[in-house]
C-alpha cells in the first residue's frame, strides 16, 4: 500500500484492523499513486478543496472566492439507472429495481477497478449520516480519487474521523468505494462504458466507477440510501426520502413534519416555504424513542437542482447563491467567469461554456437535440448553515425533533383535493403514502399526463421487497404515537386545464395542517379523509397571504371526485395484486375506502361538494 507514514499513523490512531484492511485491499486492487486519509479538521477540508482545483475537477468562478463549479460528461448528467443493481445471492429479485447476481457482479467490479487509480491520489474520509453520537448516527468510510466528491460530501455530511477514534474497535460503518476512471482534457470521466454503480447489501460496500455525477458518486447520499432502507426494515424504524421542516404555530409553536414527493411535485418548494423553517430537503431518519416519533435530517447539505430557482420563487436559495457561501455549481453555463442557468432572473448570454464544452445558442448534440445553456439537471451544493431560514437547533439535535406530521404529495390534474388528513396511522400509510402517483410532464419526459406509480415516492430506491417495507411502515406505527398523515395535492386541474391552486397556496395548506396536529380546528370526514372547512381556509388565506378567498374556488378545489377515487384505487390494487408477500392490511383498507366512495356516490353522486359531508 503506497502510503506515507503519517497518513499511515491517522488510520492506525483509529484502532480498527478493519478500517486498515478495507483501506489496504482497495489501495492494492486499484493502485493509487498516493493516500490521503482526511480528519475532521478545516486544513484537511481545505486541501481536499484545493486539491480539486488543483486537478481540474473544479474551477473558480469570478462573482465570489468560495463559489466553483464544476462539469461532469456530457452522457453522465444523471443517476444511471441501467448500471445502478442491488447485489443479490440465490437468484433473489427485488421488484422495480434492477439486481445482479452477488458473484457475477464482484467480480466484474473487481476487474473493473485493478490499476485504476494509477497516477491519482486516494482520498480516505469518515462521515456520519444523521448527528454525530446520535441514536440516528450511522458511520460510513468513503474511498475515492475524486478530490470533487470528497469536497461535496465534506459540505453535505458531518466529518466522523474522532467519531471513529472515539468508538475505536466498536465502530460499524457502511464503506463506499469509487473512481472516477480515466479523465479526458476537461476532467470528466471518459469510459462510460464501463460506468458501474453496485450496491452489495451483504457487506454493506457501495462500488462506484467511471462516472462523477454526484447521483452516481457521491456515496453517502442516495446509494447509502439503499444500505439504510435495508437496515430501517431489519431494527424496525423507517429511512425516508423526506424533508424536514418545522411549521411556525400560534404563540410561538412550532411543529414538525417531514414530507415524501417525487420528483417535481413541489418537495422543495415546500420545505422552503417563507417564513416557515428548513431542517433538511431530502432524506430523514425516523426512529421511536421514549414512545414518540422522533425524526433527524441524514444530511448536513444540499444537493439540489438549479434550473428554475429565481428570486421569486425560491428567496432563501437564491439569495444563498448570490452570496459569499461557499457553493459548487455543477452543469451550468459559465461566461465571462459568471454562472447562469435556465430559469433564472435576468438575460443568459449567448455563449459561453457548460456540460458539452464551449456552447452558443442552438448548438446541438450528435443526435441532434439543441444544446440548453444550462442541463435541466444541473445542479448547486452548499452547507445548510448558509440559509437564514434554517432551524439550526433542529439539524443538531442528538435525539432528533418530535415528529407531528408526515406530508405525502403528488401530481395529478383530476383527483385528489390540495390537502386531505387520513383517518389513522394504517389508512395514511396506504392510501395516502403506498398510492403515491405523480404525472409525467411534457418538460422533462416528453409524453404528459401519464401516471406513474411511486410509493412514498422511494420506489427508485428500494432495496427491499415493497411488502417488506409497507410492513415495517405499519408497524412503527403500532409501536410509538404515531404522527398524523397528511396528502397534498398542487396540480389539481379545472375542465378547462387551468391549476385549481396557485404557487404560494402551499404556506396555507402547511398551516392547516399545524393546526390539525394540534387539535386546534375542526375538519369535515370524507370518504377519503378529513379536509379543511371553508371558514378556516378563508381566515388562514387572509392571515398568511393577505387574499381573499372566495367559497366558489373552495367549492372547485375540495370537491371529492369520486369516477377519479375509484378509478385510482383500482390501478394502485392492480400493482399491488400482482406482487408477493404484500400485508393484507393495505388490500382491506383499500377496499374500505372503495366502500365509502360507493356509498357516498349512491347518496350524493359522481362529484360531492364538500360541504355535502356537513
Amino acid at each position: 500500500m503506497n502510503i506515507s507514514r503519517e497518513q499511515m499513523e491517522r488510520l492506525e490512531a483509529l484502532k480498527n484492523p478493519e478500517i486498515i484492511g478495507f483501506v489496504e485491499k482497495f489501495a492494492e486492487l486499484m493502485e493509487p499513486e498516493s493516500i490521503f486519509v482526511c480528519t475532521d479538521s478545516d486544513e484537511d477540508y481545505q486541501y481536499i478543496r484545493e486539491r480539486a482545483l488543483r486537478y481540474g475537477e473544479e474551477r473558480e468562478l469570478r462573482d465570489y472566492d468560495n463559489h466553483t463549479v464544476h462539469f461532469d460528461n456530457y452522457y453522465d448528467q444523471a443517476r444511471d439507472k441501467e448500471h445502478t443493481a442491488i447485489l443479490v445471492e440465490n437468484g433473489a429479485k427485488i421488484p422495480f429495481i434492477n439486481t445482479k447476481d452477488r458473484d457475477e457482479g464482484l467480480n466484474e467490479v473487481f476487474e473493473i477497478m485493478k490499476g485504476i487509480m494509477r497516477g491519482k491520489e486516494m482520498f480516505v474520509c469518515f462521515f456520519s449520516l444523521g448527528p454525530r453520537e446520535s441514536p440516528f448516527s450511522i458511520l460510513g468510510v468513503q474511498i475515492t480519487d475524486s478530490a470533487y466528491v470528497a469536497h461535496s460530501e465534506h459540505m453535505l455530511y458531518r466529518t466522523a474521523y474522532e467519531e471513529f477514534r472515539r468508538l475505536g474497535e466498536k465502530s460499524e460503518f457502511f464503506r463506499f468505494v469509487h473512481s472516477a476512471g480515466e479523465l479526458d482534457e476537461r476532467k470528466t470521466n471518459k469510459n462510460l462504458d464501463k460506468r458501474r454503480i453496485y450496491i452489495d447489501m451483504k457487506d454493506e460496500i457501495v462500488y462506484s466507477l467511471n462516472t462523477q455525477y454526484g447521483g452516481n458518486t457521491i456515496g453517502l447520499k442516495k446509494l447509502a440510501f439503499r444500505l439504510t432502507i435495508a437496515k430501517a426494515a431489519e431494527e424496525g424504524w423507517l429511512s425516508e426520502h423526506m424533508f424536514l421542516m418545522g411549521v411556525n404555530g400560534p404563540d410561538g409553536r412550532v411543529s414538525y413534519f417531514t414530507g415524501a414527493y417525487p420528483s417535481m411535485c413541489g418537495k422543495t418548494s415546500t420545505c422552503m416555504v417563507k417564513g416557515e423553517r428548513l431542517v433538511g430537503d431530502d432524506l430523514s431518519f425516523i426512529r421511536d424513542i421514549g414512545g414518540e416519533p422522533r425524526a433527524v435530517n441524514v444530511e448536513n447539505g444540499i444537493f439540489g437542482i438549479i434550473q428554475g430557482i429565481n428570486s421569486e420563487d425560491d428567496p432563501y436559495i437564491w439569495k444563498v447563491l448570490h452570496s459569499d457561501n461557499e457553493v459548487i455549481f455543477s452543469n451550468i453555463l459559465v461566461s465571462d467567469g459568471m454562472p447562469y442557468w435556465t430559469g433564472m432572473d435576468g438575460e443568459i448570454p449567448d455563449r459561453g461554456e457548460n456540460h458539452s464544452g464551449e456552447w452558443w445558442k442552438g448548438k446541438r448534440d450528435e443526435e441532434g437535440n439543441e444544446i440548453p445553456p444550462s442541463h435541466k439537471n444541473a445542479r448547486f451544493t452548499v452547507r445548510l448553515s448558509a440559509f437564514e431560514n434554517l432551524d439550526a437547533e433542529a439539524l443538531d439535535a442528538p435525539k432528533g425533533v418530535r415528529l407531528s406530521g408526515m406530508i405525502f404529495g403528488g401530481r395529478d390534474a383530476d383527483t385528489w383535493p390540495p390537502v386531505c388528513e387520513s383517518f389513522s396511522w394504517k389508512h395514511g400509510v396506504i392510501c395516502k403514502g403506498a398510492s403515491l402517483e405523480s404525472e409525467t410532464t411534457a418538460a422533462t419526459l416528453g409524453k404528459e399526463g401519464v401516471r406513474k406509480f411511486n410509493p412514498m415516492a422511494i420506489l427508485d430506491f428500494m432495496s427491499i421487497p415493497l411488502g417488506k417495507y409497507i410492513d415495517n411502515y405499519l408497524k412503527f406505527g403500532e409501536k410509538t404515537r404515531a404522527p398524523k398523515i397528511f396528502a397534498v395535492n398542487y396540480f389539481l386541474r379545472d375542465k378547462d386545464g387551468n391549476f385549481l391552486n396557485s404557487k404560494l397556496d402551499k404556506k396555507v395548506w402547511l398551516k392547516w395542517m399545524e393546526l390539525r396536529v394540534n387539535g386546534d380546528v375542526d375538519a369535515i370526514e370524507t370518504p377519503i379523509g378529513y379536509i379543511p372547512r371553508y371558514e378556516d381556509l378563508k381566515r388562514l388565506f387572509s392571515q398568511e397571504l393577505g387574499k381573499e378567498y372566495s367559497h366558489e374556488d373552495y367549492t372547485k378545489q375540495f370537491t371529492i371526485r369520486v369516477p377519479e377515487l375509484l378509478a385510482k384505487l383500482e390501478r394502485i390494487e392492480a400493482i399491488y395484486r400482482e406482487l408477493d408477500d404484500i400485508p393484507e392490511d393495505l388490500f382491506n383498507e383499500m377496499e374500505a375506502e372503495r366502500k365509502r366512495l360507493i356509498e357516498a356516490r349512491e347518496k350524493y353522486g359522481d362529484y360531492i361538494e364538500p360541504e355535502r359531508f356537513l
